[in-house]
């Protein structure tokens, strides 16, 4: 009779402590057998923040918080009116540093080597008639009908004028030469610079409108119009929704069974039922500890890696801090290699 009691509680213990030990074995036991990896995570999208080259006053405004904008689309502008002006004087200057080498390299004109040596023939008549009068006075002053200084007068008049020869000679020489090769180099190399100004002012010019560098919704407008812009005051702010990813975790036991490339479906409360294209584009190389904003069965003192999955977003539907749940099948999934330009088309 009381063999027959024991029994009863025997069967009791064994089922407690066989479902005991199943517990424990569900909860820590290595999730090889299942062939998808499933994550928890948030959507994460970059941002871009929009500003001038240069400082100006903010002309027009062509967008609205909440449009959308392809990528090269002007989306604001400057006052133009003074980087038209600097595009202006640097073409004049350039127009006129041009004018000053052409007349470099082409030489001396004729009429300037006439006329160059016309002085030299007009010296020479000088000399001769120098020449004339020194004898002339050498002979009255031997006579003693003149005095000394008249002949030291004559001498240095001839003087004078031979070296005004002398002169008209070397003037004569360098018209027929023309201008010296270093000054032509210098003449070239300042329309070169005169070049650059003429494109760094286009280049002014042309940044005074502002362009969207990517395809994006923007996100919220900073400055308006009349307000001064400046390059370390943004405008604007564009939010790059395609593509987005997905910022989730993977524990270090499921790490290896990921890699990048390999396809997954998106999962989102806001649209129940769909699952949306992705892919793992990236898996940190370090570990970190699990953020509290994670919410997955595993421990939060465990290790985890943090992994970017990709999806393309062109209907919008995927938003900035919005949770999903990401599926990685782990059947005929091999890593493939993702075009940068997946989404563009």
């Amino acid at each position: 009779m009381l063999q027959s009691k024991r029994l009863p509680l025997l069967v009791v213990f064994v089922v407690i402590v066989a479902a005991v030990a199943g517990s424990v074995w569900y909860l820590t036991r290595p999730n090889v057998a299942s062939n998808t990896v499933t994550l928890y995570g948030n959507i994460d999208i970059r941002q871009v923040q929009l500003a001038f080259n240069d400082a100006g006053r903010i002309q027009q405004l062509l967008v609205q918080e909440g449009d959308h904008v392809h990528k090269g689309q002007v989306v604001a502008k400057l006052d133009a009116l003074r980087f038209q002006d600097a595009v202006a004087r640097a073409t004049a200057s350039l127009l006129a540093q041009k004018s000053v080498l052409a007349r470099m390299r082409a030489g001396s004109r004729p009429q300037e080597i006439a006329e160059a040596k016309a002085g030299v023939e007009v010296a020479q008549a000088a000399v001769q008639n120098a020449q004339i009068t020194y004898a002339r006075q050498e002979t009255l002053v031997q006579a003693d009908f003149l005095p000394k200084q008249s002949l030291d007068n004559a001498a240095q008049t001839l003087k004078t004028s031979q070296a005004e020869l002398q002169r008209a000679r070397q003037a004569l020489s360098l018209v027929v030469q023309g201008p010296r090769k270093e000054d032509i180099a210098a003449a070239e190399a300042q329309v070169q610079a005169d070049k650059a100004a003429v494109a760094l002012a286009q280049r002014e010019l042309t940044d005074a409108e502002l362009i969207a560098p990517e395809a994006g919704v923007v996100e919220n407008r900073i400055l308006e119009v009349g307000d001064m812009a400046a390059p370390q005051t943004p405008v604007m702010t564009i939010a790059l929704d395609n593509p987005v990813w997905v910022r989730a975790y993977v524990s270090e036991r499921e790490l290896g069974r990921l890699a990048p490339g390999m396809r997954a479906e998106i999962q989102s409360d806001s649209f129940p039922g769909q699952r949306l294209a992705g892919w793992i584009g990236f898996i940190s190389p370090t570990a970190e500890f699990t953020p509290k904003s994670v919410q997955t069965t595993d421990l939060r003192t465990e290790l985890v890696y943090r992994v970017r999955v990709y999806a393309c977003n062109p209907q919008g539907k995927l938003r900035l801090g919005m949770p999903v749940t990401v599926h990685v099948s782990l059947s005929n999934n091999p890593p493939r290699t993702i075009p940068s330009d997946v989404c563009k088309g």
